[in-house]
This record gives structure tokens, C-alpha cells and sequence, in this order.
């Protein structure tokens, strides 16, 4: 009894590690491409067949931070850019867009987010993931 004890805590201080390994090494990826995000032919694909839509686009936004940790601002500004995809209801979907800011930042940006799909995510250049 005491080795099945032992052997349970080992296997889930574990696994505790790797899974907190993972976390950190998924949110420190910058992207290596400049238009990733910013364009409608770069979009950053947060959603799939198991996705919440809109509830993932903000769950990524609000992952991203300026690049001294500064808070992120956003609001939708639209959809726009049909395009097909097998893993939209009705074999298309459009782009949503938002505006995108921090504190300090002159500028705001817009984001093009695709919520049918789901691809790797990354930080667009100029930000990092917390």
C-alpha cells in the first residue's frame, strides 16, 4: 500500500512539473514572421471544432501583454475576409478584427483572428504571452 502511495504522489508531482513546463514554454513563443496577426492572410487561428468562438479570441487577447509586460487593451471593430474552412458549421467563416493597444504604445493595431480554425499560437511581433 505504501508503494502505490508513494508511486500515485511521485506520478503527480510529476506530471505537475511537465504540465507547468509545457504552460511556459507554449506562452513564450514569439512569432517569427512580422504580418503574423496582422493580416488577413496571417490570422492567428484560436479556434477549431471544440472552440468557443468569440470566447477564445478574447482569452487570447487577453493573454497578450506589451513588451514590458504592460496591459493589453482591445475591442472588435468587425468582421471582414470570408474564407472556406472544413471545420466551420457552414464551410466559411469571416475574419473578426480588433484593435489593439497598451499603455505607452503610440499606436493601436488591428488583429485579424480566426475563430474556425485552430493553429499555434503565437505573440505578434511587439508583444509577449503571459
Amino acid at each position: 500500500m505504501k508503494k502505490f502511495v508513494f508511486a500515485t504522489v511521485g506520478a503527480l508531482l510529476l506530471s505537475a512539473c511537465i504540465t507547468s513546463a509545457n504552460r511556459s514554454d507554449s506562452t513564450s513563443i514569439q512569432a517569427a514572421e512580422a504580418t503574423y496577426g496582422f493580416i488577413e492572410k496571417n490570422p492567428i487561428k484560436v479556434g477549431g471544432i471544440d472552440s468557443s468562438g468569440p470566447i477564445s479570441e478574447r482569452e487570447y487577447l487577453n493573454s497578450l501583454t506589451g513588451p514590458k509586460g504592460e496591459a493589453v487593451t482591445f475591442h472588435r471593430i468587425g468582421s471582414c475576409c470570408f474564407f472556406t474552412s472544413k471545420t466551420s458549421p457552414m464551410g466559411g467563416g469571416l475574419l473578426d478584427q480588433y484593435a489593439v493597444s497598451y499603455e505607452g504604445k503610440k499606436d493601436t493595431v488591428v488583429m485579424y483572428l480566426n475563430m474556425y480554425e485552430k493553429g499555434k499560437l503565437r505573440a505578434p511581433v511587439g508583444f509577449i504571452m503571459k
